[in-house]
């Protein structure tokens, strides 16, 4: 099969697409034939060197397709089926991948429109569940207009939160329609967001790493009370909790966010797609920033 891969570390030009052997689905596992896979930053912070040091590495996590082989166990998918999940050996963008998790897609959509979802719904659905984000909270939602920081906000409204969600001039329309209060972020955010809840908010969550854990913490009134997915230096300086995948996963948001989507009260996030071939553009789009939403490799 064809698959993504780089063998040495450096910029979009080392990506290349080479001849891997078919892998196989293991006891509880399913295959698929790829059909779209998710870009996501940990792609190209891998490819840099900045996470695993192992020469080569396969690249992708999350990708959607039809269920071509059924590994021991597996009873709740049918050969053939659409789904998207998980590839926990990070090996999705390729002409097969193995998923460990995975859900059915939604009927009235297609295999673009979910393949980056997996991974920011989960990310999402954890740092809320860790932040205990319940009916009559107020949260924040610091860079509230990516893929993680949308899904946040809707899974929050969803749950009967009040939410405030940062982000720059342009994205606040987008924000008021996924049901959220705007700010601009960067200086003066304190002031801006207590103009709204004069005694601040109860809780507050970080997507965005932009250094602003002192005024999240202030405004939520507790280091408890705050929870960061994109800042591991600042959680370590200010005692605040760094929510990471491995330390146990929010896989039942691949389950529920079928139905709530079909329902209409998820919206998913707007994605651009480039073939497979095109890896090292989607690359270059994504390291530039600024994407609203998600990109996504189209495979077949």
């Amino acid at each position: 099969m064809k698959a993504a891969r780089f063998s040495r570390f450096g910029g979009p030009e080392v990506l290349e697409l080479v001849d891997l052997p078919d892998p196989h689905a293991g006891p509880g596992q399913i295959r698929i034939a790829v059909r779209a896979a998710g870009v996501n930053a940990s792609d190209w912070k891998k490819r840099q060197g900045l996470m695993d040091q192992e020469l080569p590495q396969t690249l992708g996590y999350e990708a959607a397709g039809v269920v071509d082989e059924i590994g021991e166990g597996v009873t709740d998918v049918n050969l053939g089926d659409r789904v998207f999940g998980f590839c926990t050996d990070g090996a999705a963008q390729a002409e097969l991948a193995v998923l460990a998790y995975f859900a059915p897609i939604p009927l009235s959509h297609n295999f673009i429109d979910v393949a980056a979802l997996p991974a920011a719904v989960e990310t999402a659905t954890r740092a809320l569940d860790q932040l205990g984000v319940q009916n009559g909270n107020t949260l924040l939602v610091n860079g509230a207009s990516g893929s993680v920081g949308s899904a946040a906000v809707q899974l929050a409204v969803i749950r009967g939160a009040r939410v405030i969600g940062t982000a720059s001039l342009s994205n606040h329309e987008y924000l008021r329609s996924l049901g959220a209060e705007p700010v601009t972020y960067g200086e003066g955010l304190s002031e801006r967001v207590r103009a709204l809840v004069p005694d601040g908010v109860d809780l507050a969550l970080d997507v965005a790493g932009t250094g602003a854990l002192p005024v999240l913490i202030e405004l939520a009134g507790d280091t408890d009370h705050v929870v960061t997915i994109a800042d591991f230096d600042g959680a370590q300086t200010y005692g605040v909790r760094f929510s990471r995948g491995d330390s146990g996963r929010a896989i039942h948001a691949l389950g529920d966010i079928g139905a709530l989507i079909e329902s209409g009260r998820f919206s998913l996030p707007p994605t651009r797609a480039f073939p497979l071939d095109e890896i090292a553009e989607a690359h270059r789009v994504g390291e530039k920033g600024h994407v609203q939403g998600k990109l996504v490799l189209e495979v077949g």
